[in-house]
Formats: C-alpha cells, structure tokens, sequence
C-alpha cells in the first residue's frame, strides 16, 4: 500500500485531496464495496516510526499531501463512480419525495376524511334541527286548528241553547194572555216571596198592566202565607210610583222588559225578593243547563 499521512481531525481537504477523498471513498454500487484502498486486506498498514507523531499529526515519510488514489482509474473511472453517486442520490431523493408524498396524501385524505365527516354531522344535525322545527310548527298548527274547531263546536252549542232560551223567553209572553192562569200565578209568586222574606211590612212591585190582578189576589195570597208561616197578616204596600217594565214587544228590543211576575222588598229595601217569569225562567235555565247539554249533545258541559 501506499505511505500516506494523517491530517488531524480538523484539516480540511482541499483540491485534488478532496477529488482524492470522494474517489476513494466512493462505493460501486455493482460490485458490492470495493475496499477503500487498492490494497489487500491481509495487507498491513505502515504505522508511523518514532517521533513522527506531533501536534496530533501523524507523518508517514516520503508521502504526499493526498488520500490514497487508485493509479488504475482515470478520468472516465472517477466519472462514472460520480455518476452512480448522483445517480444513488437521485433515487434516494426521489424514494424519500415518494415517501413524503404518499404521507402527505394519506394526511390529506385522512384531514378531508375528517373534514367531510365533520360536515356530514354539522348537515346532518341541522337537518334534525329543521326536522324539529317542522314537528313542532306542526304541532302547533294542529293545536291551534283543533282549538279553532272546539272553539267553533262551543259556539255552535251555545247558539243553540241561547236559541232555545229565546224561544222560552217568547212563550213567556203567552202566559198573561190567559187571565185566569196568570192571575193564579201570580197569587203563588206573591206568597213563595212572603214565605223566602218573613217580613211584617213589605213592598211589592209590579207591571202596571197586571196591577188589578195583583190587587185581586193580594188579600187572599196574605190569608194562606199566614196560615203555612203561622204569623199575622203581613202588611204590603202597592209601589204605584213605580212599575216593573212591560213585556218585550219585539225580539230585537234592547230595553229592560218583564214578562211577567212580581218583585218584593223590605220597606227598607234591604232584602229583595226577584219572582218575574223571566227570573224564574234564569234560575231554572242556569240550574238545567248541564241536562239540557246532555240531552241536545250527548255529554255533560259545565
């Protein structure tokens, strides 16, 4: 082998040492390693005599300032090793770009995978929103127009009954034509309101069109309130200042009216007993409505 000379660690190589370095130091791909130098293995290498080593170099003596070149390779030799380097290199920068290309496009159809999945749920949770929204609209619409119906079913029902306690009303005002009945009612609505009262003076008020009747049948209603309460004759005062309204003429009138009837108070006007037709007809009205639903509608309406 040749002598050749260490450099310490830090000398650098310039020029033909260089060149010298990367030829040496290039591997054949085709040949599997060639050794760095052209020497045998079994070779042994020269080691410096004394007093060579100084100032961390080593010297071999009558050797030059070169790496250990091959006398064999010429020019083409040295070019085509380079050429196999760059031609190495090349592949392994092109196997790495494929590497961090295929990575890159893995992360990108990983990233869109999660991008598209994640809108997916955005689109699909609003769908469900909207669907909601829908349900609820729905709901609310089906509400309204089922309380719209019970609403126009209650109207309906209540016409009809108002219907029939108009037409009650006006056969109220057939009862007076009949002298001899009404004048018996009224004997009995006179001594109902001294039983309800109980009082020993008292006002009575009526129509001024019933006031000979009344009159006729006063004296005889104060006889039998007297015998069922088991007191004296009760004292009544005829209010001939003021009367109770006439019956309702025509069915549009808007005035107070009275069908029939009378009204009695304490002389003082505290305790007012109501006994008309048309209050009678109120009371009884209000306590059979429930029945009267019943009856029409086939259930029972409070």
């Amino acid at each position: 082998c040749e002598k050749l000379r260490i450099h310490a660690w830090n000398t650098p190589l310039l020029g033909k040492n260089r060149a010298a370095a990367r030829s040496s130091s290039e591997f054949d791909l085709e040949s599997a390693r060639a050794p760095l130098f052209p020497c045998a293995p079994s070779d042994p290498i020269p080691l410096p005599g004394p007093g060579v080593l100084s100032g961390g170099v080593i010297s071999v003596a009558d050797s030059e300032d070169t790496l250990p070149v091959d006398p064999k390779m010429n020019d083409a030799d040295v070019s085509k090793q380079i050429q196999q380097m760059v031609k190495f290199i090349c592949q392994e920068a092109e196997e790495k770009a494929n590497e961090i290309s295929v990575s890159a496009e893995e992360e990108f159809n990983i990233e869109k995978l999660q991008l598209v999945e994640a809108e997916k749920k955005k689109i699909k949770q609003e769908y469900e929103r909207k669907e909601k929204q829908v349900e609820i609209r729905k709901k609310i619409e089906y509400s309204m127009q089922l309380n719209a119906s019970r609403i126009k079913v209650l109207q309906a029902q209540d016409d009809l009954v108002n219907g029939m306690k108009e037409a009650a009303e006006k056969e109220l005002l057939h009862v007076s034509h009949d002298h001899h009945a009404y004048k018996h009612l009224l004997k009995e609505l006179i001594v109902q309101c001294l039983l309800r009262l109980k009082e020993p003076s008292l006002l009575l008020r009526c129509r001024k069109d019933d006031l000979d009747l009344v009159e006729s049948v006063l004296h005889s209603a104060k006889h039998e309130y007297a015998e069922k309460a088991n007191v004296h004759h009760p004292e009544i005062v005829i209010d001939n200042h003021t009367y109770l309204p006439p019956a309702r003429h025509h069915h549009h009138d808007h005035g107070p009216f009275c069908s029939g009837g009378v009204v009695l108070a304490s002389r003082d006007g505290k305790i007012v007993c109501e006994n008309t037709l048309d209050s009678r007809l109120e009371v009884v009205f209000r306590k059979k409505l429930p029945e009267i639903r019943k009856w029409l509608f086939g259930q029972v309406v409070a």
